[in-house]
């Protein structure tokens, strides 16, 4: 975690500069700090022990440093003597700093004047390293251990060579009954996870394999057919398979399914193998890749790249070959190697495994991608009934209970072969299988050091910028449904991003999520139909690894039990995640920077955290705002519950480095009003409520505010344009009643915030059913999202909206149209979503080049609707139909598209009617609040988003 430290000190020191850049001492501390995060940034992936060690250093330097620091910010401000400024502390920043000048000299005697001179001659000493190979790699002998084994297994246990040594013992943990046994995972049972090494095959010349028997595999049956027509197909072309999955999930077992599949022995006359892993060397890879040929000689470890090279080429030109490259973790590889590959147009194939898409997508544009997923329920027991009783069937008293326990495995076969290996060996009565149902996770990983291990390579691989999001993710609880929103804003809060001046912090954010998701570290759940990200998960195994790489790196500590917040255990922590209140919980002064709720009750005196960042507790119910809040100057995100009269101080405005602002609204409460103080804080970036009244008065732009949502009756006037001009989502009610209109609310400025992408407007009247919106209503171009609620809407409202560029999801709910009609206008050129709840709407005419982009409809409770226009179904996008408590005539017209579309051989096209009862739909998981379900996986996403959005 150096480069998450450094990060965030140097984030800190920039807030200094901003107010006082002449400071040549700070300039100078934060250039070194700098210099450091560039060199980590180089070195991201060079796991020696030397680097280890200079990292623990400069993190805990580091650590120290930013507390001494941000504490005396804390105090300046709360004392009010902002004149003073950072820099009478500096000589304790100094002596902070000196502990950390060691790290690269050995030697305190240098004083801190002299920190620039220090940092050159620790250059110096980087390259000393780096001639001695400290740095540049392991060990030639230590780096071709991992990189060069054939038939090395990185999705098993299998951590040494199969050919020479015997397989690793695991432990299981300490059941009732079974203590001391050791489970050993043959190497001809190893099933999905196992890769015993290839057979070598030459027509010409004889094989010897260590076995000729074959992997038994569970699922991806579907996976290996498809793979093996991919090999033998018509196509002559030199052609790349990939096969991707997160570590455990069965690549590599997949691969040499297929590359000992007796067919595909037949039909390539050479086949090879070699495994890369994190660290490899060509020359090495070139060597065992011609062993694996058979192509051995005493002199080839003595020959250079270029030679070997063209062995390796000669051997393949003219032959149809298979090359399996296993392990693939950095695509430049194949770049390297390419030419070395002949294409002599006779169908050979090269097959890759890897845990990163990206290397997939990188290798050929145009290659066969296949994505492991995990097992279904029945193939996880059927992998566990396996392993756990080899050639016998499961007692029918052991079934019931062997599904909870495949089912806790969450379909990763590295998990379910452990467990099984655990269980053949432990005496199998229900006691003791009831005994591991209640301790999967530890029974599986208390074999870490080779399971955990494999896992850790996807972590030790990852660029340090991204490390500190990932084992983040350890905060939220297992089976936690993670709304990509809320995840952002944590990280932004947290200091994790490093900026970018070409995007903003959010969108650096998705960024590093989208780079996890390649590296399939965490899962996608839902996507929207803009294909943008909404919520994501993480399995357990790898939430476990998580956290326990998190508490080692003192950065994350998950108190899922009692605990007890003054142990030594938690004292050097950065972040605290609370599952459990701790009945002895005992807080003394503590230098945590977050502390996230996942409870519904306060430890007692929390709130006295003086260097706290992010206060997450959206569970906990407060009667009264907590006024403690007030003194936690370093706070950048809040979130609470409240109920009753709940009253926020002007005095918030102290919170200058607030960013964001998130207020639940619970039983029984009343209406919030905000004050005014709260849109001049300079750094807020996101303001969320329930029901909120916000008047805003003519003040500084508030620059960096991108969302503001839940406000009541929020006037767009020129001051407010002014106080927001950034703003990119907005959601607002609005109360007409007798005397008045949405006119009144200045809603014809909209057009002028220039950046907004979404805005919902809910109109509430107990006047009028519906509220007819202003002729001079204009949307800004940019939008791609638009909802409008409880509002009538004219042919000239419908014709602008019709013809923004931009707009992508265009929800309507319990609105009403001029006439009961809506003769589409306006192309709705980019639209993808279009939902219409519409009780009194009869007619709607519009033709397919109304909306060319189209993918959903989504009807509810159009009960006067006559039919869907025909046209709809020759829209070329158009995915589904959907439709809820509309009438049988609707539903008719419906069914006559789809027929249609079926008859021209249009089979892609899908409709669902009255599929939303929510009586009879089982939930599953739980979100960021507790009164918000995500439904069950089963149903289709299309669905589920729509269920989200209504409940």
């Amino acid at each position: 975690m150096a480069y998450a430290a450094l990060l965030s000190l140097t984030q800190t020191l920039e807030q200094i500069l901003g107010s006082r850049s002449e400071e040549k001492h700070i300039k100078s501390l934060h250039e070194k700090l700098s210099f450091l995060l560039s060199f980590l940034e180089d070195f991201s992936q060079k796991n020696t022990e030397t680097i280890a060690s200079l990292e623990v250093r400069i993190r805990d330097a580091t650590y120290e440093a930013e507390d001494i620091i941000e504490l005396h910010m804390s105090k300046q401000i709360l004392s009010e003597s902002a004149s003073q400024g950072v820099i009478s502390c500096f000589g304790k920043i100094i002596a902070a700093l000196q502990i950390m000048m060691p790290l690269f000299h050995n030697s305190e005697k240098y004083r801190l004047q002299k920190v620039i001179k220090e940092i050159d001659s620790s250059l110096v000493d980087v390259e000393k390293m780096r001639d001695m190979n400290d740095i540049e790699g392991s060990s030639k002998s230590s780096s071709s251990n991992k990189s060069t084994l054939v038939g090395f297994d990185n999705d098993s246990m299998q951590i040494t060579d199969p050919l020479s040594e015997p397989p690793p013992k695991f432990k299981s943990t300490s059941i009732d009954g079974i203590e001391d046994i050791e489970v050993m995972v043959k190497t001809n049972d190893h099933n999905d996870l196992q890769d015993l090494p290839p057979e070598n095959s030459l027509r010409a010349t004889s094989s010897k394999s260590t076995s000729t028997k074959k992997n038994t595999m569970v699922g991806f049956e579907d996976d290996l057919h498809q793979i093996k027509e991919e090999l033998v197909g018509q196509s002559s072309r030199l052609k790349i398979i990939s096969i991707v999955g997160m570590g455990g999930i069965g690549k590599t077992t997949l691969a040499s399914n297929i590359y000992n599949d007796s067919f595909i022995k037949e039909h390539f006359y050479i086949r090879a193998w070699t495994t890369l892993s994190q660290e490899y060397r060509v020359q090495e890879l070139l060597v065992h890749l011609l062993k694996s040929m058979e192509e051995i000689t005493d002199k080839m470890n003595q020959k250079e790249t270029d030679e070997l090279k063209t062995q390796v080429y000669q051997r393949l030109k003219g032959n149809r070959y298979l090359i399996v490259m296993d392990d693939v973790w950095d695509a430049k590889v194949l770049d390297e190697l390419r030419r070395i590959f002949p294409d002599d147009c006779n169908g050979s194939r090269i097959i890759l495994t890897s845990r990163q898409s990206s290397v997939a997508v990188n290798a050929n544009s145009s290659a066969c991608t296949h994505h492991l997923s995990f097992l279904s329920r029945k193939q996880s027991l059927s992998l566990l009934c396996q392993k756990a009783f080899r050639n016998e069937r499961c007692p029918p008293e052991l079934e019931e209970i062997g599904r909870k326990i495949a089912e806790k495995c969450k379909g990763l076969p590295l998990a379910l072969v452990v467990i099984g290996g655990v269980l053949y060996k432990a005496e199998k009565t229900r006691a003791n299988w009831e005994y591991v149902a209640e301790n999967v996770k530890s029974a599986v990983t208390g074999n870490d050091d080779d399971f955990m291990e494999i896992l850790s390579w996807s972590y030790n691989h990852l660029p340090h910028r991204l490390r500190a999001c990932f084992l983040y993710m350890g905060v939220f609880p297992e089976d936690y449904v993670i709304h990509v929103s809320h995840l952002i804003r944590l990280w932004v809060a947290e200091g994790f991003l490093k900026p970018n001046t070409h995007k903003s912090l959010e969108e650096v954010a998705k960024d590093y999520l989208e780079e996890l998701i390649d590296r399939n570290l965490i899962m996608v759940r839902d996507r929207t139909y803009t294909e943008e990200i909404k919520t994501c998960s993480i399995h357990d195994i790898m939430r476990e690894l998580c956290m326990r790489k998190a508490q080692e790196e003192k950065f994350l500590y998950v108190a899922n039990q009692e605990f007890d917040i003054s142990s030594e255990v938690m004292k050097n922590q950065r972040h605290i995640s609370i599952h459990l209140t701790g009945q002895n919980a005992v807080i003394y002064h503590s230098t945590f920077r977050s502390l996230l709720y996942f409870t519904d009750s306060l430890l007692p005196n929390s709130l006295c955290f003086e260097l706290l960042r992010v206060l997450e507790a959206g569970n906990i119910d407060f009667s009264e705002f907590p006024v403690e809040i007030l003194k936690l100057s370093n706070l950048r995100y809040i979130a609470l519950s409240y109920h009753g009269k709940f009253v926020i101080p002007a005095s918030i405005s102290k919170l200058c480095n607030l960013q964001t602002l998130i207020l639940f609204q619970h039983s029984y409460a009343k209406r919030l009003f905000l004050p005014m103080e709260l849109l001049k804080m300079p750094r807020l970036r996101h303001l969320l409520f329930d029901e909120a009244v916000l008047f805003c008065s003519d003040g500084p732009e508030n620059v960096n505010l991108q969302t503001l949502s839940g406000v009541i009756d929020f006037k767009l006037t020129q001051e407010a344009l002014r106080t927001i001009p950034n703003l990119k989502t907005l959601g607002s009610s609005y109360h007409c009643e007798t005397q008045t209109e949405l006119s009144f609310y200045c809603l014809e400025n909209l057009v002028h915030l220039h950046q907004l992408e979404s805005f919902k407007c809910k109109v509430i009247s107990s006047v009028w059913p519906y509220v007819p919106v202003p002729q001079n209503l204009a949307f800004p171009p940019n939008l791609k999202k638009l909802t409008l609620s409880g509002c009538k809407l004219s042919r000239h409202n419908m014709f602008l909206v019709g013809n923004l560029p931009n707009l992508e999801v265009f929800k309507l709910k319990e609105v009403a149209f001029e006439n009961n009609a809506w003769k589409t206008e306006g192309e709705f050129s980019r639209l993808k979503f279009l939902h219409v709840e519409a009780r009194y709407l009869k007619i709607w005419e519009a033709e397919a080049a109304h909306f060319s982009c189209l993918q959903c409809i989504y009807l509810r409770g159009c009960s006067n609707l006559k039919c869907i226009p025909s046209g709809i179904g020759e829209i070329p996008t158009l995915q589904q139909i959907i439709l809820y408590r509309c009438p049988s005539s609707v539903v008719n017209s419906a069914n006559s598209i789809l027929e249609e579309q079926q008859d021209w051989g249009n089979y892609e096209l899908k409709v669902h009617i009255d599929s939303l009862d929510f009586g009879n739909i089982a939930f599953s998981g739980y979100s960021y609040r507790k009164m918000t379900k995500l439904v069950n996986k089963t149903i289709p996403v299309h669905i589920r988003e729509i269920m989200i959005d209504v409940l």
